[in-house]
């Protein structure tokens, strides 16, 4: 089942002599449960793609569809409550609240629609995400690879329709970016969910379903890994 399709997808910034068009006439559609890596130089339209299938940012023109909805034809309120309720983001800098413990991390997005938490969820979570013993911590309490792994709790909260992981391994070490992106794995086979990640990283984009090489802003190579 489809879950993810861009429709001539275009991103420009500046105008006239400045302008720079980030991403041109974009087409690209991924199915419920692929693990989707995109690759491709910097400055080559990686992130605005991202931003746009996440609803951070709103296309120049072009259509993303996300769950079978039109999400730019939402108002800013409705778009934000998309985000929040389809939308599971992972960054290279985690972004975590400082004051709040692991699992109120993990909870926040639930906790912002004024939603009843399933407990029963969260700590199944807490423990695929080896988090039980850490869950009253605070960040600061926390190691680079136990931060990453509450962003990826925070972003698994609501069951997301899509996972969008951005350089999530870039601020750690071998060890642990094969552990977050094992984690990343599990939870596109484990709870049937889409994960696109854009990564410099070939060894890690060796292990995805499909490899998407952007380049000035277009899609260049599309390839089914293993095919």
């Amino acid at each position: 089942m489809e879950v993810v399709r861009t429709i001539d997808l275009c991103k420009s910034y500046g105008t006239g002599a400045i302008k720079i068009d980030a991403l041109k006439e974009v087409n690209l559609s991924i199915k419920q449960g692929e693990f989707v890596a995109v690759v491709g130089p910097s400055g080559s339209g990686k992130s605005t793609l991202l931003h746009l299938l996440g609803g951070v940012d709103r296309p120049s023109a072009g259509k993303v569809v996300i769950d079978g909805m039109d999400i730019y034809q939402l108002n800013e309120k409705e778009l934000a409550i998309f985000r929040r309720r389809k939308v599971g983001f992972v960054f290279q800098f985690y972004n975590l609240i400082p004051v709040l413990t692991a699992e109120e991390n993990i909870t926040l997005p639930i906790l912002l629609d004024r939603k009843k938490i399933n407990t029963n969820y969260i700590k199944e979570l807490l423990d695929i995400l080896g988090l039980q013993q850490r869950r009253h911590h605070l960040p600061a309490e926390l190691s680079g690879g136990q931060q990453q792994r509450v962003s990826i709790g925070r972003a698994l909260a609501y069951k997301p329709a899509i996972i969008l992981a951005d350089e999530p391994t870039g601020n750690l070490d071998s060890k642990n970016s094969k552990e977050i992106i094992d984690l990343l794995k599990l939870s596109v086979k484990k709870y049937h969910q889409t994960l696109i990640i854009i990564t410099h990283d070939l060894a890690i984009a060796s292990q995805a379903d499909r490899v998407i090489t952007i380049e000035d802003g277009m899609i260049v190579q599309d390839e089914v890994m293993g095919a």
